[in-house]
């Protein structure tokens, strides 16, 4: 069994600002959903794969979010919960507003893009044992938020001391050291969350083969299309390679976010250099014998081994 699943978390551009510590302006507040989403969906029709998107359940407060949303579940994509309101501080809110987060996020995307999500990833990838049973008993199916990669994790607490080395203060939180050893590959959570157990599924960020490289959004559309075919190939083998794309992957400076430029690299490069990108990464997979699912049908597969 060879899978491939493409997912996309749908931060709205004013989690960008707060990551650098930056008030975001307001022009730029709502391009996730009013610019990058149809791009998105224009890249799945060039490739011929399904979105699993996650959403964050108050953005959908906006009528054009939820019909947006909604039309991207009538297309066949996958609508995915990424909580309520996106808070980085997610893992320290307490297990009464975790639970409410997760499952007002739920109820949220259910009523703007009528179907009930049932994946979970969480804000800035970082989770706990205690969001794991907040999961649990809220019935999602699979979760998709851990990301055990050595070089995400340094380079994310690194940029966190310089912002505040500037005077800035990011709303982002490094996860526990501990997250770099757990699976790679699909499996059921333990506790902790980062050892195989027997509880419910988890679905790992990708990371390549041997070394542990992000194979993320902003890593294969800033090595460009031949290098990102190169990353590609590092992957497979893997019983499932899940690329995790961002909104903003289909975004750049001219949409309206020069004061990233400065900040984000990846914003410096066009839309349709990152889309190119991301397809070639889809033809070496293809060409591997992968085929693409969206990341429920996945979970379904292997929950059946």
């Amino acid at each position: 069994m060879r899978l491939a699943s493409i997912s996309v978390d749908l931060d709205e551009i004013p989690n960008y600002f707060e990551i650098h510590g930056l008030v975001p302006p307001a022009q730029a507040a709502t391009l996730v959903y009013d610019v990058a989403l149809g791009r998105l969906g224009e890249l799945a029709n060039a490739g011929a794969f399904p979105l699993t998107l996650f959403a964050v359940g108050s953005d959908l407060v906006r009528q054009n979010a939820s019909n947006g949303l909604a039309r991207a579940a009538r297309a066949g994509h996958e609508i995915a919960n990424h909580s309520l309101d996106h808070r980085y501080d997610f893992v320290r809110l307490g297990r009464a507003e975790i639970l409410r987060q997760i499952e007002q996020g739920a109820r949220a995307i259910e009523k703007g893009a009528g179907v009930r999500p049932l994946g979970f990833r969480a804000p800035g990838y970082t989770i706990t044992d205690e969001v794991f049973d907040a999961l649990t008993e809220l019935g999602v199916r699979y979760d998709a938020s851990v990301f055990p990669c050595p070089a995400y994790w340094v380079a994310k607490a690194l940029a966190i001391t310089a912002i505040a080395a500037r005077g800035r203060t990011s709303r982002s939180i490094v996860d526990t050291p501990k997250v770099m050893l757990a699976p790679t590959q699909p499996y059921r959570v333990g506790r902790p969350y980062y050892r195989r157990g027997k509880g419910m599924l988890e679905i790992p960020v990708q990371v390549t083969r041997g070394v542990r490289l992000p194979f993320i959004g902003t890593s294969v559309t800033l090595a460009g299309a031949s290098r990102a075919r190169l990353l590609a190939r590092m992957c497979v083998g893997e019983p499932l390679i899940n690329l995790e794309l961002h909104g903003i992957d289909m975004l750049d400076a001219n949409d309206g976010l020069e004061a990233l430029r400065s900040h984000q690299p990846d914003v410096r490069i066009s839309h349709g250099r990152k889309a190119d990108s991301i397809l070639a990464v889809v033809d070496v997979l293809r060409r591997a014998g992968y085929a693409f699912v969206t990341m429920q049908e996945a979970s379904s597969k292997l929950l059946a081994i």
